[in-house]
Formats: C-alpha cells, structure tokens, sequence
C-alpha cells in the first residue's frame, strides 16, 4: 500500500543571521546569502502491506515528521519517491486542514472536501463523526475555542469516518484522556479487521508494540532498524538516539 525508496531530504539553512526580508533581498541579489546543506533525511526505504500496522519510532529529531509529510504528499522529497495505492487520510498535526475562525460543523465539511470528499457524502457521515468526537454541544463553536484534546476528538472523528485504504497517525492517540484514547484504538481495530493499513508514530513505546505488527526506526535521518515490532522496540530501549547513519 506505501512504497518508500531511496527518499531523502535537505533542506537549506542560511549560515547568518538575516533580521528582514528586506535584507534577505538584497544579500539574495548581490549573491551573499550563504548556505549549509541539512539532510533531515538519507536514502529511506521500506514497503507497508495492505492490512499492516506499521510503526515509526525514533527520538526528538529523527527525521519522524518530515517522513510523514513527504508520504502525506505534504513534501516532496529531494531525492527518491514514494508510492501510495490507494485513498489516505493523514492526522500528522492536531487541527490540520481546520479553519480556526470556522465551527466545528464547518470545518467538518471543510475537512472532508480537503480529503476528496462531496458535502453530500459528508451529510452521510456528519452525525457519526459529531457522536464519535462527543462535540454535540460544541459543534457551532469556532475550532480557535477548541483545547488540543477537543481539536483530537474533532480531527480524529472525521479521518475515521471516511474509512479510507490508509490511516497515518502522529501521536493523536496519546492526547486527551484515557477513555478517549481506549475509544481510538477500539476504531483504529475496527478499521484494522476491515482491511485499513495503518501508519503510526507515537513515543508510547508501549501503545506501539501494542497495536503494530513491524515497524523501523529513525536515527539522525536514517533507518537503523526495520522488521518485527518486537526487534525495533529492543533497539530502541537500547539506543541512545544518536547512531551513526552510513551511506
């Protein structure tokens, strides 16, 4: 369901420090803006199956969230590509794709439009994603008002209702409270027995080796262990975060 190869990242850092963009103008055009190359990432490659739940671990740093955007199609990579058959709903960042100004109700259809969605086959699905978050008496409220766990619920609600081939989840499941998060992974096997392939970063080393089957992990941009959950998450207790990464 996800082909990831070769897939690095680089991004360009200035080596001064430029305090407008007025300035940055100017030096851009007399060619005295200087740069160091970063590499978030280096020559990531693994296979999800379909019906897999595949986990990503890996300290602060690793290479976790630039990974998943480039899947999202967030990113494009330097170098590599990634493949995705079939439809995906990513939940990499509580809130993204909502509409701070906008209600809960708005944002709703909003989201659902974002992800490929009709308004009519999203009036199919409203009440299930408003009992799913538990926002009944918030859904006319503008999301700006929401806390973090309410963002969760909302987010969360909507990305599952849709059922698509594959979920990636970033850490949402350790927000909120325990019931809320017991309420997620009851779904997220819901959708598992239906055939769902999941993508999951989490730091709960425990919540991982729980729900997933084979995952990887990330050190200094670049994998250091992929297989058995089993084996990745011993390498993690192990590891100290910053293993050299050879080419």
């Amino acid at each position: 369901m996800i082909e990831v190869k070769n897939v690095s990242m680089c991004f360009r850092m200035t080596t001064q420090k430029i305090s407008s963009a007025k300035e940055y103008l100017i030096k851009l055009a007399k060619s005295q803006v200087k740069y160091n190359d970063f590499w978030a990432l280096r020559n990531i490659t693994f296979n999800i199956r379909k019906g897999e739940i595949f986990g990503i671990l890996g300290y602060n740093g690793a290479g976790k969230s630039t990974l998943l955007k480039i899947i999202s199609g967030v990113m494009k990579p330097t170098e590599g590509e990634v493949k995705i058959m079939g439809t995906m709903a990513p939940l990499i960042e509580l809130g993204a794709g909502f509409d701070p100004e906008l209600s809960a109700r708005e944002n709703i259809f909003l989201n659902g439009a974002v992800l490929g969605y009709s308004k009519k086959e999203m009036r199919l699905l409203f009440d299930e994603i408003v009992d799913f978050s538990e926002l009944k008496t918030f859904i006319d409220v503008p999301v700006k008002n929401f806390s973090s766990g309410m963002y969760a619920r909302l987010g969360f609600a909507v990305a599952t209702a849709i059922k698509p081939d594959i979920l990636i989840v970033d850490e949402i499941l350790s927000v909120g409270d325990y019931k809320f998060r017991m309420k997620c992974e009851e779904k997220i096997n819901e959708m598992i027995d239906d055939g769902t392939t999941i993508l999951l970063v989490s730091h709960d080393i425990d919540q991982v080796t729980k729900m997933c089957s084979s995952g990887l992990l990330l050190e200094n941009g670049g994998v250091v262990c992929c297989g058995s959950i089993e084996s990745v998450a011993s390498y993690y207790y192990k590891s100290d975060g910053n293993s050299v990464i050879h080419e």
